[in-house]
């Protein structure tokens, strides 16, 4: 199944009537140029993980950092890299639900 429609479809499973209205799912472009993705995950197994931002850096045009506080899943990376932070929480998701 292809990123976009994993996270579509995960969207729309964690729809609850409340959950949308609050965080949800926001992708935005930052200036470096780069991605930025923040997920809402405090209806989900790990809501309450924390992870310390980590950032794999091996020059200014390949790069990424991810973390989760406060019940968000927050990642960044330069402009190619939309796709892999987004797969980045489709395996963690997966991974805890299949533990």
């Amino acid at each position: 199944m292809e990123i976009l429609e994993w996270i579509q479809n995960w969207f729309k499973a964690n729809c609850n009537g409340e959950w949308e209205h609050g965080g949800g799912i926001q992708i935005i472009t930052i200036d470096n140029p780069g991605w930025e993705v923040e997920i809402d995950i405090s209806n989900t197994s790990v809501a309450n993980m924390n992870l310390s931002w980590i950032l794999n850096e091996n020059s200014k045009q390949d790069w990424y950092g991810v973390k989760i506080e406060d019940q968000k899943f927050f990642a960044a990376g330069d402009s190619g890299k939309l796709i892999f932070l987004l797969g980045l929480f489709k395996e963690m998701i997966e991974k805890i639900e299949n533990v």
